[in-house]
């Protein structure tokens, strides 16, 4: 089955794509902890903060968050004390490799989604050839912490999610299919009713059945950006052919598990939703929508079918914006790019509202980037900032414009099913 229509613009004719190595994966011992569960954490950028963050180190002593967000007052003492807590967890035998290089076929199954795919290092290519493809742009500071934090760990802590579109029938697919009727190395429910497993796949017939399908794909980067640009950093630093070549991914074929597209939120902490209101004047038109926030939500699906429109929060009710004047995004949204990109409420957020009516610069003390809905009300609500509720974009949007070589703005999508971080990382010390 192939409900994306892109197949054909998926393969590419000179074999010269995707190249999945199998690694010896780190996963934690069971024994050593309370529950798979409670050591699990969703990626370090989803982690609402500072409540998520607290939620997860207090569920048990060895939550992956230690790793990926460690707590220390500067940079340099966060990736040390994050490198130390890896090496004494694998000393105590609280994380130990498995015995032979795997791929791994990793299941998610809830909230009606039954999601499968396969976990391994890819060889990192550049942009210019054309093998993954970046849809959204990246923030330095976040690119440098993450390097930082990799570097100093020398592992790969978290995968990230690309996407493909695979063949009709056998294949990568074949081998998962397979696969699932085994008993699996692991299975846990997560705290949002997710139920996770994952599987090896050692077979060197069945390894090279995914190496010969993926060999003729190219992938599009659906989470992750920020780690993929760390991978590309750290590779430059290694020249010689070696473990930084490669970087931890979840590969997922959408023809047959199409991913769901949500929207990340700004909160804007410094900008009181008065001030944004009136610094509007007539450039948008502004009605008020009474809650609840699924009800306004509601609003914002309706308006976004129609246009550009954006639902501000922070004073209590909810402000609907929608129907900007045409003038105004002449004049402040680039020419250079496809309509397609000059159309979408991220362009229009960042380059008319953020840069030219609300005058702020896109730094982590000024906007921070939230993909729970409620979470991006109540913290605006306890800051007295404003929270801009975003409307996601589709999914065919996101890969042609991959296609064409043209960015989003940064965090642009939300897509998922994201894995969950802490079923299994890769040392760059065993590959």
């Amino acid at each position: 089955m192939n409900t994306s229509g892109h197949a054909a613009d998926d393969v590419r004719d000179d074999a010269t794509g995707l190249r999945l190595a199998p690694f010896r994966g780190l996963r934690y011992v069971p024994e050593r902890v309370g529950s798979l569960a409670a050591v699990t954490s969703p990626p370090y950028d989803v982690v609402v903060r500072p409540d998520g963050l607290l939620h997860l180190e207090s569920a048990d002593p060895h939550n992956i968050v230690r790793l990926i967000l460690p707590q220390a007052i500067t940079a340099g003492t966060r990736h040390r004390k994050a490198a130390v807590t890896l090496d004494r967890w694998l000393a105590d035998g609280v994380l130990a490799p498995d015995p032979e290089p795997a791929l791994y076929v990793y299941e998610q199954n809830g909230d009606g989604i039954l999601q499968r795919g396969i976990i391994g290092a890819l060889e990192l290519s550049t942009p210019a050839e054309g093998i993954v493809l970046p849809h959204e742009d990246v923030m330095p500071h976040v690119v440098e912490d993450r390097a930082a934090l990799m570097r100093t760990t020398a592992a790969n802590l978290e995968p990230l999610l690309l996407t493909y579109v695979g063949a009709d029938e056998g294949g990568a697919d074949a081998v998962i299919e397979r696969t699932v009727q085994r008993e699996p190395l692991l299975s846990t429910t997560t705290e949002d009713g997710f139920q996770h497993r994952l599987w090896s796949v050692t077979d060197p017939a069945e390894l090279a059945t995914i190496a010969g399908e993926l060999a003729s794909h190219q992938a599009l980067i659906a989470d992750g950006h920020h780690r993929w640009a760390t991978y590309l950093r750290l590779r430059e630093e290694h020249a010689a052919p070696g473990p930084w070549n490669y970087g931890l991914v979840l590969l997922i074929d959408t023809a047959r598990y199409p991913l769901r597209v949500r929207a990340i939120h700004r909160l804007l902490n410094r900008l009181p939703v008065a001030d944004a209101l009136t610094a509007l004047g007539d450039s948008f038109r502004v009605r008020r929508v009474d809650g609840p926030l699924p009800v306004a939500l509601e609003a914002l699906e309706a308006a976004a079918a129609e246009g550009n429109a954006f639902l501000l929060a922070g004073d209590g009710t909810f402000h609907l914006l929608d129907h900007p004047d045409p003038a105004l995004l002449d004049r402040t949204i680039r020419t250079d790019r496809p309509q397609a990109w000059r159309t979408l409420d991220a362009t229009v957020l960042h380059s008319t509202l953020l840069e030219n009516v609300w005058h702020i610069p896109d730094a982590p003390e000024d906007i921070a980037y939230i993909h729970d809905t409620e979470a991006a009300v109540d913290q605006a609500e306890r800051r007295g900032g404003t929270a801009v509720l975003m409307h996601p974009v589709r999914e065919e949007v996101v890969r042609d414009l991959a296609r064409q070589g043209v960015t989003m703005p940064r965090k642009s999508t939300s897509f998922g099913p994201k894995p969950a971080t802490g079923l299994v990382l890769r040392s760059l010390a065993l590959d």
